[in-house]
């Protein structure tokens, strides 16, 4: 049998448009390529969505791709991934699944210690499947995982979590292969990265998520699975568009936007995603002299298909006070009173820091989300800096 291994597609994770856009062109194409040879059935281990309830638009157009499948006549097995899986356990997997384009595996027996897991039975395949979580939460229950067993089948467990064969370096909880109950292949899904260990499998993401990965990775992947070859494992690249990948390191702020500029004018950007990395530490001038808008505009002429900026390793060079506190209680105070001696010509904006950090010190509401708590923030500094 033949049979596709997909995951982490996070429809809807990017919020820049254009590059939503390709999210979907590279589903499709993973969509199309399992058409066009006719596998027998096609595997999502987690994250089909970017969160549980995803908007209509993204909707719309997940539906069709889902009716393409279902109408070339591919069954579509599927689990959530932690960006998808909801702790009230409904989902829109839910309302995939009851339109019949897609049959979620998870079917869960709870046996004091133990927790045990049911397969979908497809001809002579039993699929067995088990939901990542936030946080990592789903890997203290893996390890108590046993399967209702289903003798002389060919056993495939899907999960969406961090094993320990594929970690690395990270700094986060994993789960010992050794754990887990014995299965033919293990359609992983949660990290992003073309990982095989044994029959364990990461296939990557069906497109980059962020800048970082767009660097690493260039583009999507997915698995084709023959148990019929030697080779049984056919990775699938997906490229949807060239990267080109600026780099400038930076000192003088007032002469960055020309320095930038310079740089794209060198390449061949043409319908090509610009990565623009600037580094740096400052000596003069601050992040604010660089004007991003001439530099998009510069990309857009050249026609680039679209301009991703990373600054996170800018730097304004510090500026080093020694302070003597005399009374800890009142660090803050006479940190501003310091800071305002030393710095004498930025008299406007030392009289709106006792104010600004005011601002910052309030509190989040009992149930307020993350965003709206931190959108209250910038609106009550905007106020002050009248912005």
């Amino acid at each position: 049998m033949r049979f596709a291994h997909i995951s982490d597609v996070h429809l809807g994770g990017w919020k820049q448009q254009p590059m939503q856009d390709l999210n979907f062109q590279s589903f499709r194409m993973a969509v199309d390529i399992c058409i066009e040879k006719k596998l027998d059935f096609i595997l999502i281990a987690g994250d089909l969505f970017d969160s549980a309830y995803p908007s209509i638009e993204i909707l719309k157009e997940t539906f069709f791709e889902f009716k393409r499948i279902k109408e070339a006549k591919i069954p579509c097995f599927i689990i959530a991934g932690s960006h998808d899986y909801s702790i009230s356990g409904k989902t829109f997997l839910d309302v995939l699944e009851k339109a019949g384009f897609c049959k979620n595996v998870v079917n869960i027996e709870e046996n004091k210690d133990r927790i045990i897991l049911n397969p979908v039975i497809y001809g002579n395949v039993a699929i067995y499947g088990y939901p990542g979580k936030k946080s990592g939460l789903e890997i203290e229950e893996l390890r108590k995982i046993k399967f209702n067993d289903s003798p002389g089948m060919f056993k495939i467990f899907m999960l969406h979590t961090t094993i320990d064969k594929a970690k690395g370096t990270l700094p986060i909880d994993a789960l010992e292969v050794e754990c887990l109950p014995k299965a033919d292949y293990y359609a992983l899904g949660h990290l992003h990265i073309d990982f095989q260990y044994q029959n364990f499998v990461y296939p990557g993401p069906i497109f980059p998520n962020n800048f970082q990965e767009l660097e690493d990775l260039q583009n999507g992947s997915f698995y084709i699975v023959n148990t019929d070859s030697e080779n049984s494992l056919q990775k699938i690249d997906l490229k949807i568009k060239e990267i080109v990948l600026i780099d400038v390191e930076i000192k003088n702020a007032v002469n960055a936007t020309d320095q930038i500029i310079s740089e794209i004018e060198k390449k061949d950007v043409e319908d090509k995603i610009i990565l623009l990395r600037v580094r740096g530490e400052l000596e003069s001038g601050n992040n604010s002299d660089i004007k991003f808008s001439q530099i998009e505009e510069t990309a857009a002429r050249k026609k680039a298909y679209f301009l991703l900026k990373n600054t996170h390793e800018l730097k304004t060079k510090e500026v080093e006070m020694e302070i003597e506190v005399r009374n800890i209680d009142n660090v803050e105070e006479e940190s501003i009173k310091l800071y305002s001696e030393q710095n004498p010509n930025s008299f406007n904006f030392n009289a709106l820091i006792p104010q600004l950090i005011h601002s910052l010190s309030i509190d989040k509401q009992e149930g307020e989300k993350i965003e709206s708590f931190t959108n209250r923030l910038l609106e009550e500094s905007k106020k002050i800096l009248k912005f």
